[in-house]
C-alpha cells in the first residue's frame, strides 16, 4: 500500500536580507509519520518550520498541504488551512497569567469551536498531556516540563492532523525529555503526523521515522536513521578497554597491521577504532591484546551514532546539495 502525502515543499526559498536562509528547498512529508529535523545551529530549521505553518511568506515556491482529498497552498489559503496544522514554538505562547485550563479554552475559542467541542477536547488534552491535575494553576507557575506539555496540548486543541514542534525538549532534564519523547510518540500513535526540529541527536534517532538533514538551506538527504548511517558512513566502531591499558603501545602495534582501520581514538579509560570491517579488525585486536600480555575487561562493535554521521556528512563543507 502507498504512502500518502500530507505535506510537500516545492522549492521554497526565504530570504532575509541579503541572506537567503532557504534555498530551493523541497520536501514532503508522509501521513503517520515522526519526521525530525535537524541541521547545525543556525541552519534555519525555526524558519523552516514558521515558513510550513505560513507564519512567513516564502519569496518562491510553495508549501502544499493535503485537506479533504486534495492538496492546499499554505501560502495562497492560510485562512482555509490552519485549522490543519498545530504548531507549539520553542519559546511558550500561552498566556502566563490564564490557567492551564483558561489557556486551552481561549486557543479553542480562537479557532471557532463549538463549547461542548471545547470542553471535550479540553479534557482528552488534559489527560493525553498528563496535566489533568493541573487544570486550575496558573501557566506561569507550572514547572518547564509541564509548560512543554500545556504548549503542545494548546497546538493540539483543534485536532489538526499535522502537529509541528519547535525543539519540544529544549532546556529539559534528561528525565523530563524521556516524559515528553513519550508524549510525542503517544501523540503519533492515535494518528498524528508529527514534524519536529530538535539538536537532540540521540533522542530523535530512536523516535523519528524519518530524518531530514538540513544544510545550505536545502535538505540534504532525507531516510531513516539507519538509512543516512549507510549512506553516508560504512564504518563500525569497536570499543574496548583493557589492563594495564598500555593503549599507546596496542595503537602503535594495530596501526602496523595490515588491516582495514580509517580512525583510531584513545579516550584514555578506553579506545575507540572505527573500520568498515569490524570483524577482521577484532579478530587481529585480540591478538594484539594477547602479544601485548593486556587483559581484556570489555569490547563492544556499534554502529555510528546519528550525531557522528551527521558530522561526517557537514563537515566537507559539501556544496553540491
Amino acid at each position: 500500500m502507498s504512502k500518502q502525502i500530507v505535506l510537500k515543499l516545492d522549492k521554497v526559498v526565504k530570504i532575509f536580507g541579503k541572506k537567503i536562509v532557504l534555498q530551493n528547498l523541497s520536501l514532503e512529508v508522509e501521513k503517520g509519520e515522526i519526521l525530525g529535523i535537524i541541521g547545525m545551529s543556525g541552519s534555519g530549521k525555526t524558519t523552516l518550520l514558521n515558513t510550513m505553518v505560513g507564519y512567513y511568506q516564502p519569496e518562491a515556491g510553495d508549501i502544499l498541504i493535503r485537506g479533504d482529498g486534495n492538496f492546499k497552498s499554505v501560502v495562497r489559503n492560510h485562512k482555509s488551512i490552519r485549522g490543519l496544522i498545530g504548531f507549539a514554538p520553542q519559546s511558550p505562547s500561552f498566556y502566563p497569567k490564564l490557567t492551564v485550563f483558561e489557556n486551552l479554552d481561549h486557543y479553542a475559542a480562537l479557532y471557532g469551536l463549538p463549547v461542548s467541542i471545547r470542553r471535550a477536547n479540553i479534557n482528552y488534552l488534559l489527560k493525553l498531556t498528563g496535566i489533568e491535575d493541573s487544570r486550575h494553576i496558573l501557566a506561569q507557575y507550572l514547572s518547564g516540563g509541564m509548560q512543554k506539555r500545556l504548549g503542545i496540548a494548546c497546538a493540539m486543541i483543534h485536532k489538526p492532523k499535522i502537529l509541528i514542534l519547535d525543539e519540544p525538549t529544549a532546556d529539559l532534564d534528561p528525565i523530563l525529555r524521556r516524559q515528553t519523547w513519550h508524549l510525542i510518540k503517544k501523540i503519533n500513535e492515535q494518528g498524528t503526523t508529527v514534524i519536529m526540529a530538535s539538536h537532540f541527536l540521540t533522542e530523535l534517532e530512536t523516535l523519528c521515522t524519518k530524518i531530514a538533514v538540513l544544510y545550505n538551506g536545502r535538505i540534504k538527504q532525507v531516510g531513516s536513521s539507519a538509512e543516512l548511517k549507510s549512506h553516508y558512513n560504512t564504518n563500525e566502531e569497536i570499543i574496548f578497554e583493557s589492563i594495564p591499558g598500555k593503549y599507546a603501545i596496542i595503537i602503535n602495534k594495530l596501526k602496523k597491521e595490515k588491516i582495514p582501520i580509517s580512525k583510531i581514538v584513545n579516550k584514555g579509560h578506553k579506545v575507540v577504532i572505527y573500520t568498515s570491517k569490524a570483524e577482521e579488525v577484532l579478530h587481529r585486536l585480540l591478538h594484539v591484546l594477547e602479544v601485548s600480555k593486556e587483559k581484556l575487561l570489555d569490547v563492544d562493535v556499534n554502529k555510528p551514532s546519528l550525531s557522528e554521521v551527521f558530522e561526517s556528512m557537514t563537515k566537507k563543507g559539501d556544496k553540491s546539495v
